[in-house]
């Protein structure tokens, strides 16, 4: 059952939903700047952030796993979607093992399974539940531009130069990975509630990693997207992906929360 629409979440919405373009800019910067500082007072360790965003990653994989064997059904799901993030999570996985080899390698491998089982029931289990035509945009526009700007622009380091290209790759192709699950969800118009956690969950996951880079450029007052030896467009362009992807998914969990606040069971996204 829905809250009633005398509700202090429906006027504070409406009272959003009335206001200039410049005032609801305003009150959404306000608020990122807020969560900011919020994460800078509470966390110590930044590497925390990231450990945060695969766990939270993790999360929404959970959910889709559990909505494909209690419902039986795909449909909401953009299956270009989980190949291009299989395509990342594979790559930063390989970077993984030859760079660092951490608590993100085993993040990453658990994501990596979970996604490939995800894509298996897709194409085989639920084949019938999957809507193609739905799922419409083209991944080679997404894959063939992150190959190109890796080869351009990528970190100068120690390590193999196929192993910077890969890392660079993985970065740019995260950051649009999720373009075919909106792009699925905006033709349907309406988003079913694991499909719509998902997604939320990712939201929250690159929040989390943008966050990360802000408050490390802040502390360093700068020299951080510069550091020697790491190249001087690399950080940079690598913080211009987190934010990308960031403001991708801004929207729909503007929308998210709204509907969440309001008891509904589907969101109705707004046309294009």
């Amino acid at each position: 059952m829905g809250r009633r629409r005398s509700s202090p979440v429906n006027k504070m919405f409406a009272w959003v939903r009335r206001q200039s373009m410049k005032v609801k800019t305003f009150l959404g910067f306000t608020t990122v700047l807020c969560s900011l500082l919020a994460l800078k007072l509470l966390v110590r360790d930044y590497d925390h952030f990231f450990i945060a965003s695969e766990a939270i990653h993790v999360a929404g994989i959970a959910v889709l796993i559990y909505k494909l064997i209690t419902q039986k059904t795909c449909s909401g799901l953009s299956l270009k979607s989980q190949e291009l993030t299989a395509i990342f999570l594979a790559v930063r996985l390989y970077c993984s093992f030859v760079m660092e080899g951490d608590i993100h390698t085993v993040l990453d491998f658990v994501t990596l399974i979970a996604t490939i089982w995800v894509i298996y029931m897709i194409r085989f289990k639920l084949k019938s539940t999957y809507i193609a035509e739905l799922d419409n945009l083209a991944i080679y526009y997404l894959i063939i531009p992150s190959a190109i700007v890796a080869v351009l622009i990528h970190p100068y380091t120690h390590h193999a130069y196929i192993s910077r290209l890969l890392w660079a790759f993985c970065v740019y192709m995260e950051s649009v990975s999720v373009l075919p699950q909106l792009r699925l969800m905006q033709n349907a118009k309406m988003v079913e509630p694991f499909t719509a956690h998902y997604v939320f969950a990712l939201g929250v996951a690159r929040f989390l990693g943008c966050a990360h880079w802000i408050i490390q450029v802040y502390d360093s007052a700068g020299k951080y997207l510069f550091l020697v030896g790491s190249g001087y467009f690399w950080l940079p362009m690598a913080l211009l992906a987190e934010v990308v992807q960031t403001f991708i998914l801004a929207d729909f969990c503007y929308y998210y929360i709204k509907s969440f606040m309001n008891g509904q069971l589907l969101m109705t996204l707004p046309p294009v």
